[in-house]
């Protein structure tokens, strides 16, 4: 009698270890490092600012390609959205009316706490500021500023470092790829594969980021001294606060009003995607468990297979309002402050070009940069000023995105009747707790293409 030996199961392949935390450590040092310089030494700090000049001028490099991938691919993601009928459209439009009530809130705290205002970096940017606004002014009125949008070829407008035309040959060709259906998947596949290898790209430059925080805050510190230090801590905090009440003010009052649901209660459901979050500074790192646990929630799974992935490219309200907090402290700065018509024309490019930011880290100081190059060039080299800074605001921004979809997905089902109203009490309550064996990553695979209706 013969015995068939199992064949043994192959090994697993070993997990890559993730070591973004050694990044986050040197920029702490970096940033520790160049206040002492910037303090002992003020005229080395002011000589080694140049390094934070390079780090931007890499990242401006990466604006165009950025702004080209992710606004072609999430005009994609709109078109498989709308396949599903009324969810997909309620999303969306739900989507684009919370970004821009994110976009305006950041507006609105910057507006009223003036961070960086008391730095008056304006003597080594004064020059400059003025020299481009009289450019500008040579150039003419309304109709030169949208002539100058229309690039001289398709792609030229990825190479010459125009923003603005980059986004509209972004739109032109997403636009053209949703008309052309099934056919133009291929193509569509093709630029997914190049945001890919950009993001890979953006990833590298990011190493360099601790030499970029330390030239850029030796150069603000031994210009301002510790003015500098208190207005970046300024911005910190007036940001997380500001992050809290949207949670807790703006969120939970919707989600009260509409779906009858605590947010408290919907935030300690989720505590461990929160610390999860928080340990790796990206939203998507619980990606897939969100969809687990909302469909857990009682909330359907065509609804939140439409939902969650689409509002991962479409509902980033901490992004939002940290670009628009970012860009009035750059301004403030500088001593340079925008007009009231350049902050809503800023508003106006932040909806459209944040479209994509989440779930890679330096997506959205590459969108801050390509929003203040696109309307106040003058200001660009102020990103710098962030660098040293960004990495702490992450954690907000990922946790302010990942509780907005969360919200959302309720309040679509809600809105849908895909929700299953006593289910979400009994889990609230701890009933029916979340069975964490049977959580799979088998739900990412669902996170790019919505469920059938």
């Amino acid at each position: 009698m013969s015995v068939t030996a199992e064949p043994h199961p192959e090994p697993a392949p070993p997990r890559r270890r993730d070591r973004t935390h050694w990044l986050y450590i040197a920029v702490i040092a970096a940033v520790v490092l160049g206040v002492v310089v910037g303090l002992v030494a003020p005229e080395v700090g002011k000589s080694v600012g140049v390094l934070g000049t390079m780090f931007v001028n890499l990242i401006k490099m990466m604006i165009g390609p950025i702004i080209f991938c992710t606004i072609v691919l999430g005009i994609g993601s709109v078109r498989k959205a709308a396949t599903v009928g009324k969810v997909g459209g309620l999303a969306f439009g739900y989507f684009l009316a919370m970004s821009t009530i994110a976009l305006t809130i950041g507006l609105l705290v910057g507006n009223l706490i003036h961070p960086g205002s008391g730095m008056h970096l304006s003597e080594s940017s004064a020059g400059k500021g003025a020299e481009l606004a009289e450019k500008a002014h040579e150039a003419g009125g309304l109709m030169d500023f949208v002539q100058g949008i229309i690039p001289e070829t398709l792609f030229s407008a990825l190479t010459e470092g125009s923003v603005l035309q980059a986004l509209f040959v972004a739109l032109l060709v997403g636009f053209a790829l949703q008309a052309m259906g099934s056919s133009g998947e291929p193509i569509l596949r093709g630029i997914e594969h190049l945001q890919k290898l950009v993001f890979k790209v953006l990833i590298m430059i990011l190493w360099l980021a601790p030499i970029g925080a330390f030239g850029a805050i030796a150069n603000v510190v031994g210009q301002t001294g510790w003015t500098a230090v208190t207005q970046l801590l300024t911005l910190m905090l007036g940001f997380y606060v500001t992050c809290v009440l949207f949670v807790f003010g703006v969120l939970g009052i919707l989600l009260r009003a509409v779906s009858g649901v605590s947010i408290f209660k919907l935030v300690r459901y989720l505590a461990r995607e929160y610390l999860l979050i928080f340990s790796t500074s990206s939203s998507e790192s619980a990606l897939p468990r969100l969809i687990a646990k909302m469909e857990h929630l009682g909330v359907d799974r065509s609804t939140v297979g439409v939902v969650v992935p689409t509002g991962y490219s479409f509902n980033l309200d901490g992004t939002a309002i940290y670009l628009t907090m970012a860009a009035l402290f750059i301004a403030d700065a500088l001593s340079a402050p925008m007009s009231v018509g350049q902050q809503i024309g800023l508003l106006v490019f932040m909806i459209v070009a944040s479209k994509g930011a989440a779930g890679v880290t330096g997506a959205g100081l590459a969108t801050l940069a390509g929003g203040l190059q696109a309307h106040r060039p003058d200001l660009l080299d102020g990103v710098g000023l962030i660098v040293g800074i960004d990495r702490f605001m992450s954690e907000a921004r990922a946790v302010t995105n990942f509780s907005g979809n969360a919200v959302a997905t309720l309040l679509v089902g809600s809105w849908t009747h895909t929700v299953d109203k006593a289910k979400v009490d009994a889990v609230l309550r701890g009933d029916d707790p979340f069975d964490e064996l049977t959580m799979v990553d088998d739900h990412a695979d669902r996170t790019r293409e919505p469920a059938p209706a």
